[in-house]
Formats: structure tokens, C-alpha cells, sequence
């Protein structure tokens, strides 16, 4: 029996530069955020993009929907690149782009790329001119644009023209497949008309989000293969906490595993204070647990059960998981590949030793009744025994220095 435990290669795409990144088949899949605050406050429009950043965010687009926001951009870059903070900026734009970008040169320099919906651009009468007028600023200020079409703004133009043609032939396409054809349609005419006005196939990037999951796996499979601009993808409106979480999780790792996307974002309704750096770690926990990279160690740990009456290996989980996370800033700094290291923090001898010798570094903890010796081991040899009260300061000791010995320093 042969089993698929890899994913497909990824599909071959055009490499689109975005500021200072490059995306596409031939760079790492790139995680994105989006900002929640009002842009024209510029304190913390800088602020969360800076924490957005930090929390492993390589790009972050911002709303620009009115004057105060687009003369904002440029202070905001500004402050930015002051302190350090060289990442790409996306400029999020609905209705009114051709009249902002037009009026806000500097905002439209100073932006790394321009997000538009076609959807959104104008009506039958106006959509050709207000795109040309968008496209056009972009050839200008040689930006890339990402064409991005949502399930809940459709290009009404294009819809119209499948359900034309859907009374006229008689044909038996269901409405939900129209809606689908007509969001690729609409985004894949965009692009081909962008590219006639002047704009280079490779400064265009592509999305067709939808609410529902396998719609989005659906829309994608599609869409991939009819094109070779990499892809945006993301769960538009996922909802709140775990719902988003699952949901997106759910479409996006079919579709990273079939080798389709270039970035991802999982868009996640905050709750209550929740932080805004929960979508930036679901999506870097997304594309770790589907091998395609790694951000920080692992930390495998048991789930418990009657064995483990014992809460002491669930609070040494949470101690290791802090400690990695706190020592991540210094170590990813001056260690080569430390984010790759797994550890093991095991509650009982049914899995223990065996999950902790195929980690690079495991402790198998003792359970319900049994032997109170808690053995360590690394890269699958059993190195020591551990007891006492300092059980959790002793291991701590360990992953140092087997980071110090078995990592090359930077």
C-alpha cells in the first residue's frame, strides 16, 4: 500500500515583487494581515501593524476609503521606516480608488501595492473608465495590484452576462455555480483587461474569496488553472474565534496541500479584547502544520486521560511552550534553523518515550502510579533522568543547550 503523505508541488506562478518581498511558486508561502483601525489614526494604525509585524505578519494592508485615510499613508510609512519597519503596506481600496489614488499622489508612491475589488469600481457605464484610471496610476508608480473578488460583491456586469446566457441557452447551471463562474469570470477578465491597458501580467495578483468552504476550495481549484498569477487566499467573513479558526484551517490546508496559494490571511472577527495577532498565528500554524514552514519549535504534547490525574505535565506544556516563545526573539536571531526543533512534553508511558525519542529534544512524564524517574531524551537517546522539585527549570537548562550545540550560530 503506497500512502500520499506529502503535498503536491506547488503550482507554477509568475514571481510578483511586493515591496521589499517577492511572492510566488518560486518563494515561501507569505503570511498577511489586515488592520482594524481607523487609518487616519495614524499612533495606531502604527502600532498594530508594528505588532502585527512582530507577530510574523509579512505584509499588512489598511484601509483607504476616504481623504483622511489616504493622506494618512504616507505619515504612516513614514513612521514606519523610522523605526525599522520595512514591510509591505497594501493599500485596501473600494468604490472610490480612481478618484483617491488620483488625488493623493504621494499616497499612491508611497503604498507597495493596491488592492480593488471589481466588484466595486463602478457601474456598466463607468467600470471600464474608473478601472483604466486605476491601472493606470499603478503602471505609473510601477505598483503591483492585486484584483481580489468577494462572493458578496460581485461584478454585476459579469453576472448578468451568465444569467443571460443561462435563460437564452436553457441551460441546467444551478445559481450557486453561476455565482462561482461569474466571481471567476469577473476576476480573470479583470486581470486580461489590466494586462491590454499596459499593466505587466507579473505586478498582478489574484483572489476570489467566498464565505463558504468548500465553495472557496472550489472557486481556487478552478481559478488555478486557468492562470498563472499567484494567488491570494482567505475565507472572506469566516466569523468569530474557534469558527474562524476551523473554517479557514479547513479550506486553506486542501487547498496549500493541492500546491495552490502564494499568501494566505485568515480573517478572524475579534471577540471582546481579543488580539488582533490571532489571525497571524493561525495562518503560521496553518503552514506549520502542513510542513511547508516553520516559525517556532513545536511542542507535542498528550492530551491526558486517566492516566494523568496528575496536572503536572499540562502546566510543564504551557511552561515550555512560554519559555520557547519568550527565548524565540534571541534565539531565531543567533541560531540557523532553531524554529524547526520539536520537543515532546509527554504525560504517561503508553506514548511517552516513544513521542519523545522521535523529537529532538522529549521528557516523558510520569503518570497515574507509575515510576517517578522522568527520563529526557535527544534525538531519540535517552541522555537523562529527571526528579525533584526542579524538574521544569532542569529541562529548560537542556533545550538551551542543546539549541547552543546543535544549532549554527548566525
Amino acid at each position: 500500500m503506497q500512502y500520499n503523505t506529502h503535498m503536491d508541488a506547488r503550482r507554477p506562478t509568475l514571481s510578483v515583487r511586493i515591496g521589499n518581498l517577492s511572492i510566488g511558486s518560486n518563494h515561501s508561502i507569505k503570511v498577511q494581515s489586515m488592520t482594524n483601525t481607523d487609518t487616519s489614526d495614524i499612533k495606531s494604525t502604527v502600532n498594530q501593524i508594528k505588532e502585527l509585524y512582530d507577530a510574523g505578519s509579512e505584509l499588512v494592508r489598511i484601509t483607504v476609503n476616504d481623504d483622511a485615510s489616504a493622506s494618512s499613508v504616507p505619515k504612516i510609512k513614514d513612521s514606519l521606516e523610522r523605526e525599522n519597519y520595512n514591510l509591505p503596506i497594501i493599500g485596501d481600496f473600494h468604490y472610490n480608488a480612481h478618484i483617491l489614488l488620483e488625488k493623493y499622489p504621494a499616497m499612491a508612491e508611497k503604498l507597495d501595492k493596491y488592492r480593488i475589488n471589481p466588484g466595486n469600481i463602478g457601474s456598466k457605464g463607468k467600470f471600464d473608465q474608473n478601472f483604466e484610471k486605476i491601472i493606470k496610476i499603478a503602471i505609473k508608480h510601477d505598483k503591483p495590484v492585486r484584483i481580489g473578488g468577494n462572493w458578496g460583491s460581485i461584478n454585476k456586469v459579469e453576472l448578468d452576462n451568465l444569467i443571460n446566457k443561462k435563460i437564452t441557452n436553457k441551460n441546467n447551471i444551478s445559481y450557486s455555480n453561476l455565482i462561482k463562474k461569474s466571481l471567476i469570470d469577473s476576476v480573470i477578465n479583470s486581470a486580461h483587461l489590466a494586462q491590454q491597458i499596459g499593466l505587466p501580467e507579473d505586478k498582478i495578483i489574484l483572489s476570489c474569496k467566498t464565505s463558504n468552504v468548500l465553495d472557496l476550495i472550489d472557486v481556487y481549484s478552478e481559478i488555478a488553472g486557468l492562470c498563472k498569477y499567484p494567488l491570494h487566499l482567505g475565507l472572506t467573513e469566516a466569523g468569530m474565534g474557534m469558527e474562524a479558526a476551523v473554517s479557514s484551517t479547513s479550506a486553506l490546508s486542501i487547498l496549500l496541500n493541492k500546491g495552490i496559494g502564494d499568501t494566505i490571511r485568515v480573517s478572524v472577527t475579534p471577540e471582546n479584547s481579543q488580539d488582533r495577532i490571532e489571525e497571524v498565528k493561525i495562518c503560521q500554524q496553518i503552514l506549520s502544520s502542513l510542513q511547508i514552514r516553520d516559525f517556532t519549535p513545536k511542542v507535542i504534547s498528550c492530551p491526558g486521560c486517566g492516566r494523568t490525574t496528575n496536572d503536572f505535565f499540562i502546566k510543564l506544556s504551557a511552561s515550555t511552550k512560554d519559555f520557547i516563545n519568550k527565548k524565540m526573539p534571541q534565539w531565531k536571531t543567533k541560531y540557523k534553523g532553531v524554529e524547526s526543533m520539536k520537543v515532546a512534553v509527554m504525560g504517561c508511558v503508553v506514548n511517552g518515550p516513544g513521542e519523545s525519542k522521535q523529537a529532538d529534544v522529549g521528557i516523558s512524564l510520569p503518570g497515574t502510579n507509575e515510576d517517578p524517574n522522568i527520563p529526557v531524551f535527544i534525538k531519540g537517546k535517552k541522555v537523562k533522568t529527571l526528579n525533584g522539585l526542579n524538574v521544569e527549570s532542569e529541562f529548560f537548562d537542556i533545550l538551551q543547550d542543546f539549541i547552543e550545540n546543535n544549532y549554527k550560530k548566525l
